[in-house]
């Protein structure tokens, strides 16, 4: 396993889990598979309904707590300083956990500024061991790292060879934030793991559509965490540190970037709606 140093001196793992639609009926046995084929990390989010399930399985897994780095997210409707606080004790209930690794804002709405003072204080505490955030664009990054205490030190971001997010990475980078890619393989949009360049590459070592895209973002200095519900894939997400793209392989990857986003716009007012309806929504939803 490949590790990146966060700006606080934290290691934390370059590859892990992600359980973003993983439901709760599978969530337990899926991370108990991913811990016992050899992922360190897992990342799970308040929004996803799936905490307990995670926490019931990293519990029963054998694997001491202290090997795993364990990511959460609060959810918007749990933003301002006292919401997020008791919002971050319901997540370590029921992660069944007295720490956490990293945790991060979920969206760029609402008062993130109280609940990144909350974060900023837990991190103080020893509670949290890094603190971050999530789909926060350039600008955004700028201001937050600007005028809060303590800067994020993750930002994890929409980030896929049709959406490489290189401008938000050099922003990202300035400021010494570390660059996390939600949806990887673009969840498969625009028929990605059929991509005639990356088939090719995927060819000449040997490899699968999906792992090129893991070793191209790995290459860029990027964290990925893809989701698989299958053993077997992933195994096979988790096989790719044996092999390295050329620059001429980079170089083509890079030509497919679209620098659009594969999935919506947070900067898009229509979709600042959705989301407030969608809080309304989840209320109510244990």
């Amino acid at each position: 396993m490949d590790y990146v140093t966060l700006s606080n001196g934290i290691k934390m793992p370059q590859l892990g889990y992600g359980v973003f639609q993983v439901t709760k009926e599978e969530a337990e046995r899926c991370v108990s598979d991913a811990l016992e084929v050899g992922y360190r990390s897992i990342d799970t989010a308040q929004s996803y309904f799936n905490e307990e399930e995670v926490g019931n399985a990293i519990s029963s897994s054998g694997v001491a707590r202290s090997d795993i780095f364990l990511t959460t997210k609060v959810w918007i409707e749990h933003y301002g300083y006292d919401a997020c606080k008791a919002s971050v004790e319901q997540s370590l209930k029921k992660l069944k956990t007295d720490y956490l690794d990293l945790m991060l804002l979920h969206q760029p709405f609402g008062d993130s500024y109280g609940a990144w003072r909350a974060l900023e204080d837990l991190y103080e505490q020893g509670v949290l061991k890094a603190i971050g955030i999530s789909n926060f664009y350039a600008d955004r990054v700028v201001d937050f790292a600007s005028f809060n205490r303590i800067k994020p030190m993750v930002n994890q971001v929409e980030c896929h060879p049709l959406n490489q997010q290189i401008e938000a990475k050099n922003w990202n980078d300035k400021y010494g934030i570390q660059l996390e890619a939600w949806a990887p393989f673009g969840e498969g949009r625009g028929n990605l793991f059929e991509n005639p360049v990356l088939t090719e590459i995927a060819k000449a070592h040997q490899k699968t559509t999906a792992q090129v895209m893991l070793r191209w973002h790995l290459q860029r200095g990027i964290v990925v965490i893809p989701k698989s519900t299958h053993k077997n894939r992933m195994e096979e997400n988790l096989n790719v540190f044996d092999f390295s793209l050329t620059d001429e392989e980079m170089k083509k990857i890079a030509s497919l970037d679209t620098q659009t986003s594969s999935f919506f716009s947070h900067q898009d007012p229509n979709m600042v709606e959705w989301f407030v309806r969608m809080v309304e929504e989840r209320k109510n939803k244990a």
